[in-house]
This record gives structure tokens, C-alpha cells and sequence, in this order.
């Protein structure tokens, strides 16, 4: 194996003035894993509704579950930025997460009401991460995270209306 190849990723340190970057990072991850598994979560429903409004949902779904894919990125360039190391198992990923499965399949009905409680958690954890990232001198991760909830504020709007919770 080339030297090139030989290269493994570790912790850096960053001087951008971030203090802690390891809480940022925790934070940044759990927002991360969270992003991963509701992106699943929801392409999964997004592959098995059925009904009246299949079509509305399905439309729907896949809009979300696009923009979380895309998140995921940013969420872990961000970790790396602060001269963290991105997660890299699913038992990170799982283990991070409170985000959970769904067992036995939902109606149509029931996808909404979950997803809509599952952006809403997500949502109380993104605002707990700005909060801590402004303590901790790092706005570039406020805005990102200001701009995660945002979405995830509007998408569970957008689930309750389908269902008029």
C-alpha cells in the first residue's frame, strides 16, 4: 500500500476559537445520528404508504428525506471543522440517536404522527445544540443548527396538517 494510502483520520486541533470543541462535536453528533436515522425512518415510509393521500405523502416524504440526506454531510463536515472525527458505524450512529424504530408498520396515518414527533425531538435537540454552541464561541454551528430546526419545525407542521393533529 501506497504511503498516501496509509493515511487514518484523527482528531485535530482547530484554532477558529471554538472553545470545547469536543461538546460541539457531542452535539454535533447526536443532531447527526438523529438526522441519519429519521432520513431512514422516513424513506422507509416513503417506500410503504398506502392510501388516499399516498400520493401527497409519498411527495412529501421524499422532499424530507432529501434534505436530511444532504444535512447528514454538512452535520459531519462540521464535526471535522472543529478538528472532530464524524461517527463512523452504525453503532454510533444508533447509539447516539433518540430517534427509534417503528414496529409493526404504521398506517398512512401514523407514519404523519410519527414523523411529525420525531422532527419535533429533533427540533428540542438542535435547539439545545445552539445554545451550547454560542456559550461555547461558535456561530457558524448556531446557524447551522438554526437552520436544521427550522427545517425540522417546518416539517412537522407539514405532517400535522396531512393528518389535522
Amino acid at each position: 500500500m501506497t504511503q498516501s494510502l496509509s493515511v487514518v483520520a484523527r482528531p485535530k486541533e482547530i484554532s477558529s476559537g471554538v472553545k470545547q470543541p469536543e461538546t460541539i462535536a457531542e452535539g454535533l453528533t447526536n443532531v447527526l445520528a438523529d438526522t441519519y436515522r429519521l432520513t431512514f425512518k422516513t424513506h422507509a415510509f416513503h417506500w410503504n404508504v398506502e392510501g388516499p393521500l399516498f400520493y401527497s405523502i409519498h411527495n412529501l416524504t421524499e422532499e424530507q428525506y432529501e434534505d436530511m440526506f444532504a444535512a447528514a454531510d454538512d452535520l459531519a463536515e462540521r464535526i471535522r471543522a472543529v478538528g472532530q472525527m464524524a461517527p463512523m458505524t452504525m453503532a454510533e450512529i444508533v447509539g447516539n440517536s433518540v430517534i427509534e424504530d417503528t414496529d409493526p408498520a404504521p398506517s398512512a396515518g401514523e407514519m404523519c404522527k410519527l414523523l411529525a414527533q420525531d422532527h419535533e425531538r429533533l427540533a428540542h435537540r438542535l435547539r439545545a445544540l445552539i445554545k451550547v454552541a454560542g456559550e461555547q464561541n461558535d456561530p457558524v454551528t448556531e446557524d447551522l443548527a438554526t437552520a436544521r430546526s427550522a427545517f425540522h419545525e417546518k416539517a412537522a407542521w407539514m405532517l400535522k396538517a396531512l393528518t389535522a393533529q
